[in-house]
């Protein structure tokens, strides 16, 4: 490593920690380099005109662009292994009869809480999905519960509240004529063949209407984007948030639109299974925003889901980036060494050893006839 390039790795590590511009005196006397302040000066400069720094307003620090955050990771940043991470992933995959849902939900749920940052899955596409099951659950006199089972082992649920009017025995006919009808179709393809049996589903059920719309806009959801957020109440606590009510203003903007942060995560890419590092920019409404993310393949489904971290770009992408390594790396193992049991029931996951045959029932010998 050049000494430029110590001088860089040193100005991003200690701006990721401590969110204040660096100066050549504070490397100088933090890091005990051996050179003389006017040299480490000489070398900011020239790392300015390269691009790979930038200097805000009338400070005399600098801070890393967006070029020397890419160069940082691609170059500088070193891979550490987590071995927390690693622990709280074998908690959760050694616990059985989970869904694909619930294991990513965990797994985001771990990504966002060692990296203090939020994270995002982003499930394939549902083409190759079909509907298994719809139930109504009712939860009291007033409220129930619509939940829907698809083939690669998605749940999704809604709560909605039933009309005074609306008798159980109406409900249960309405379930039984969806799923009639419904079970089997492609997940993509649901919204138009309940939009086609609507006239049909009047005559059959008096009152339907409630439970129609509700399960109809549910689906309309779930078919056209599977994106779960985690952990973005930890994004509020980060200076830059913290600080500046204006991105802050932006960022719940973000977070609190599906739509823009679909695109804002497809703009960062899925990679080829390697990790992905996109840093934001003005023109794309994620200025001073970083997104790493990772593919990770989902058995019974052509596209790779997408993993992700989302936070500003002054994150610490050695924490960052090894930590979603290894919840991709331990996602992928597991959904590898997991088989589907039914075709075309939810993915019921167990391991693929192979079962030792049963002893065959060893037939008694025939005693030999005594020879007189």
């Amino acid at each position: 490593m050049t000494r430029r390039d110590e001088i860089l790795k040193l100005i991003v590590e200690h701006f990721i920690k401590n969110a204040q511009p660096v100066g050549s005196k504070t490397l100088q006397e933090v890091y005990h380099l051996d050179v003389s302040s006017a040299t480490i000066r000489n070398e900011m400069n020239a790392l300015e005109k390269e691009g790979y720094l930038e200097k805000p307003h009338t400070s005399a620090g600098r801070v890393p662009s967006e070029k020397g955050y890419q160069y940082y990771v691609s170059t500088l940043r070193e891979s550490p292994i987590d071995d927390k991470t690693k622990h709280a992933l074998q908690n959760v995959f050694g616990e059985k009869a989970k869904s694909v849902e619930e294991i990513m939900k965990e797994s985001c749920q771990i990504l966002s809480n060692m990296t203090n940052l939020a994270s995002v899955v982003l499930g394939p596409a549902v083409t190759d999905e079909t509907l298994v099951s719809v139930q109504i659950i009712p939860l009291s006199e007033k409220t129930a519960s619509a939940v829907f089972v698809t083939s690669q082992g998605y749940v999704e649920n809604k709560t909605f509240i039933l009309d005074s009017s609306l008798r159980i025995e109406e409900v249960t006919k309405t379930v039984r004529m969806l799923n009639d009808r419904l079970v089997g179709t492609p997940v993509n393809q649901i919204v138009g063949k309940m939009e086609a049996m609507k006239p049909a589903l009047t005559d059959y059920v008096v009152g339907q209407e409630v439970i129609y719309e509700m399960i109809m806009e549910s689906f309309a959801k779930f078919a056209t984007s599977r994106l779960d957020l985690y952990g973005k109440e930890a994004l509020y606590n980060q200076p830059e948030y913290a600080n500046d009510a204006e991105r802050l203003r932006q960022l719940l903007s973000l977070l609190d639109n599906p739509d823009s942060l679909q695109k804002a995560l497809e703009s960062g890419g899925k990679g080829d299974g390697s990790i992905s590092v996109h840093i934001g920019t003005k023109k794309e409404g994620l200025e001073d925003m970083a997104i790493v993310s990772a593919s990770v393949k989902i058995p019974g489904n052509s596209e790779a889901a997408s993993l992700t971290v989302l936070g500003p770009s002054r994150m610490d992408y050695e924490r960052v980036v090894s930590t979603l390594s290894c919840v991709a790396n331990a996602l992928e193992e597991y959904f590898a060494s997991r088989t589907i049991m039914r075709k075309g029931e939810p993915q019921q996951w167990q391991n693929q050893e192979k079962k030792k045959p049963a002893p065959k029932s060893k037939k008694p010998l025939k005693k030999k006839t005594e020879q007189k």
